[in-house]
């Protein structure tokens, strides 16, 4: 029983713990539910009132950005008003011109009008005066004006008689000056043939062998001394001689005097041609010198600067239409002497100019330009009187016949130069061709010495290897010959060819 009644309370006290603890929990929850109510209804008031404020920012931004955006319009609407305002005046001020120009366009029609009644009212006036004076002399107009002549030759006859005079002498002495043209252009019309020169050269052989030891082994003689020179050394079959051909008669010269000196001495290799070479080219030079001073002595002009003569030599390694520069124009300088002295014309600046004619040939293959124009710019710098730059600048016709001596120049020129005229554009064709050959292949950079050889067939060109490489020569070379083909007209083809030699010299001491 007691054990029962044990059970029981037992059970009941785990039920009422049981509603206790339902009943606890309860009101807990109560009291949080109570609490998170409350907490919600604060943060609803918070972003109500954060609403509000972002609304009130809002409303201030939008207003100040209305503002802003309404302020340029306003500012445009016054520069509007005061543009308008302006064109109106403007306006106004066109309208008040035009009225005023309209007055003033009537008061010289108005002047215009007046001006052509006043001029009907003077040629009417003058009629009648000259009316009346017929009427009262007896005379007409012709018969007056011929009375009155008549009378001025009586009164100033002997005035009249001296002025006939004077003209007939002037009219004389420009008689004698056309006679003395008339001359001039008849000797124009003479020419004399004159004979070619070569374009190459032979050097004597003592025996087979010597042709070996100019080739050098594998050929390297041969080419250093094409190299240094410039010229095509021919080989052939005749064994007794050596042919050496370039259209450029000073390096013909040099190759000619080195070749034989380098036979002479018997040793023939790379080097010693080089410097025997270069030895020659010092003794030209002063051969030059010499050349220059003997032909200014020869036909007399004096005064020269040295530089000048210098240049004046080199024309004696150069030819025109196969003909040496330098003996024709000593030639020139003798007959523009004696034209000059039969006409009247000063003897000295046909001379001068005549001798110095051709200048500009010393240096046309380094300067761009015609030989004249060339020779004229050297001429002044120089500062060689300006009546013999006139004398020397028209034997080509490319500038006006200035004064007699030009005349007389251009003549000496025809007559010393004179030959068949197909000859004479084969020989000027073929020149030209070989010297613009060596200037096109020239302007490239890197190109150190242009060569034109086999008659204008092959062009060497030797480069420098520190500026141009293996590949570039390759670029080099098509671009030299593409330059060739379109600014050159010659038959067949043209070989270019393009040397790159590397070299190493050391010394052992």
């Amino acid at each position: 029983m007691s054990i029962k009644l044990v059970l029981m309370l037992l059970a009941f006290s785990g039920l009422a713990g049981i509603a206790l603890g339902y009943v606890l929990r309860m009101l807990i929850a109560l009291s949080q539910r109570g609490s998170l109510e409350l907490e919600v209804k604060q943060k609803l008031l918070e972003a109500r009132e954060k609403a509000a404020h972002i609304v009130q920012d809002a409303e201030v931004q939008a207003e100040s950005a209305v503002a802003e955006k309404l302020a340029p319009l306003e500012e445009r609407e016054e520069r509007l008003a005061e543009r308008e305002d302006r064109v109106g005046k403007r306006e106004e001020f066109l309208d008040e011109r035009e009225r005023t120009l309209g007055e003033e366009a009537e008061r010289v029609k108005a002047r215009e009008n007046e001006a052509a009644n006043l001029k009907r009212e003077a040629a009417h006036v003058l009629k009648e005066r000259r009316a009346e004076l017929v009427r009262i002399s007896g005379l007409s107009e012709e018969e007056a004006q011929a009375r009155l002549i008549k009378e001025v030759e009586t009164a100033h006859e002997n005035a009249i008689l001296s002025r006939i005079q004077k003209l007939e002498t002037q009219g004389n002495e420009r008689i004698e000056e056309k006679a003395h043209n008339i001359l001039i252009a008849t000797i124009h019309r003479l020419g004399n043939a004159v004979n070619a020169e070569v374009m190459s050269l032979s050097v004597p052989l003592a025996s087979e062998e010597m042709k070996g030891k100019i080739i050098g082994k594998e050929g390297r003689n041969i080419k250093a001394f094409e190299k240094a020179t410039g010229v095509d050394v021919i080989i052939d079959d005749a064994p007794d001689k050596i042919t050496l051909s370039s259209f450029d008669p000073l390096r013909r010269h040099i190759a000619k005097i080195a070749l034989e000196r380098l036979i002479e001495d018997g040793r023939i290799q790379p080097a010693k041609i080089e410097d025997m070479v270069s030895k020659v080219k010092e003794e030209i030079g002063e051969t030059i010198k010499q050349e220059g001073e003997q032909a200014c002595y020869e036909v007399g002009v004096v005064g020269l600067d040295p530089k000048l003569v210098t240049l004046l030599g080199r024309l004696h390694f150069r030819t025109s239409y196969g003909q040496n520069v330098l003996q024709h124009s000593v030639e020139m300088a003798h007959l523009a002497g004696m034209l000059a002295s039969e006409v009247g014309a000063d003897a000295e600046v046909a001379r001068m100019g005549a001798l110095l004619h051709d200048i500009g040939k010393a240096v046309d293959h380094e300067v761009q330009g015609t030989h004249v124009e060339i020779g004229r710019r050297i001429l002044e710098k120089f500062g060689v009187n300006k009546r013999v730059i006139q004398a020397m600048q028209s034997h080509h016709e490319e500038y006006p016949y200035e004064t007699p001596e030009s005349v007389i120049v251009q003549t000496a020129d025809a007559i010393s130069a004179g030959r068949p005229g197909a000859r004479r554009d084969t020989v000027e064709r073929y020149l030209g061709r070989m010297g613009d050959l060596e200037r096109i292949a020239k302007s490239f950079p890197g190109v150190e010495k242009v060569y034109a050889i086999q008659a204008g067939r092959e062009i060497r060109i030797f480069v420098n290897p520190g500026k141009v490489s293996d590949l570039a020569m390759h670029t080099l070379a098509r671009d030299i010959a593409k330059r060739v083909q379109e600014e050159l007209k010659y038959p067949g083809e043209i070989k270019v060819n393009v040397i790159r030699e590397n070299r190493v010299v050391e010394f052992a001491r």
